[in-house]
C-alpha cells in the first residue's frame, strides 16, 4: 500500500490564522497535524508514503524530519488546483495499491482500518452526519455513489465527502492516465478527486464508505481545527 499526501494549497479560507504555516501544519496536541498523520500510517505498518508540497514547504519538511518519504513539489499551487499536485507525483502513481488524502485531514484511527479494509476501489470516504453542513457533498445508493458537488439540496445529500480515498493498483493506473490527460487538457481548475467522480458519468462503479460515528476534520475553517482540538482533548480525559 502507498500513500500520496496532498499538502500544496494555501489554504484561504483559513491562512490569516495559521501564521503563514501551511493547513497541515496546525499543532494538535503538541504537534503537525502531519506529523500525527505520518505516525498513524506507520503504526498501521504504512511507510512507502509521499506528499506534493507547494506553500511554505519549509514547515512541512520541518515537521516530518526523521521521516522516509518521497518528495515532490508543485510551483503552481497558487494557479492550479490539486490535479497539478497529482500531476507532480505521476510518477509515485504505479505498482500498488493507493491511498490518496488531502494533508490538513484528521481522521481517528478507526478511519484508516476501516478504509484499508474495505474490499472496493476505487472507493472515497464520506460521513453521512454531516448533511446540514456540508461543503463537498455526496449522494450515494447502497454504496456507490450517484451524484456529487456543492450544489446539492440536503435533500439529495447523502453525506459529505471526506477528502481520502483508495484505488486498487489497476484503478492507480487509470487514475494516472486521467491525470495526465486532465492537464493536457490544461484542466487546471480541476480537484484530484474530480477525474474519479466524473467517471460516474460514463458508468463507472464509484463506491462510497461511510465513516458515520467516527471523528473526522478538515481544516478548512478555523472551526474545523477547534473541534479537532476539542476531539483530542476529550481522547486524553477519557
Amino acid at each position: 500500500m502507498k500513500v500520496l499526501i496532498m499538502a500544496a494549497g494555501v489554504g484561504s479560507r483559513i491562512s490569516r490564522h495559521l501564521q503563514n504555516q501551511p493547513k497541515c501544519c496546525v499543532d494538535v496536541d503538541g504537534k503537525p497535524l502531519i506529523k500525527y498523520t505520518f505516525e498513524l500510517l506507520n503504526r498501521k505498518g504504512i511507510t512507502n508514503i509521499a506528499i506534493v508540497t507547494g506553500y511554505q514547504e519549509k514547515y512541512i519538511h520541518q515537521a516530518l524530519e526523521g521521516f522516509q518519504y518521497a518528495r515532490f513539489f508543485n510551483p503552481f499551487y497558487r494557479v492550479a488546483n490539486s490535479i497539478s499536485s497529482a500531476w507532480f507525483a505521476r510518477d509515485f502513481l504505479v505498482g500498488d495499491d493507493l491511498l490518496i488524502m488531502n494533508g490538513d485531514v484528521y481522521m481517528e484511527d478507526a478511519i484508516l482500518d476501516a478504509l484499508l479494509h474495505d474490499p472496493n476501489s476505487p472507493v472515497l470516504l464520506s460521513d453521512s452526519t454531516r448533511i446540514n453542513d456540508a461543503d463537498y457533498r455526496f449522494q450515494w445508493q447502497g454504496n456507490l455513489l450517484k451524484k456529487y458537488g456543492k450544489q446539492l439540496s440536503n435533500e439529495e445529500t447523502t453525506g459529505e465527502y471526506v477528502g481520502i480515498g483508495k484505488l486498487s493498483q489497476q484503478d492507480v493506473m487509470l487514475f494516472r492516465q486521467q491525470v495526465i490527460d486532465a492537464v493536457s487538457s490544461e484542466d487546471y481548475g480541476c480537484w484530484w478527486e474530480e477525474v474519479i467522480y466524473r467517471s460516474v458519468e460514463t458508468g463507472r462503479e464509484v463506491y462510497v464508505h461511510d465513516i458515520a460515528g467516527k471523528f473526522w476534520a478538515e481544516v478548512d475553517y478555523i472551526e474545523d481545527y477547534e473541534r479537532i482540538k476539542a476531539f483530542v482533548k476529550r481522547l486524553k480525559q477519557a
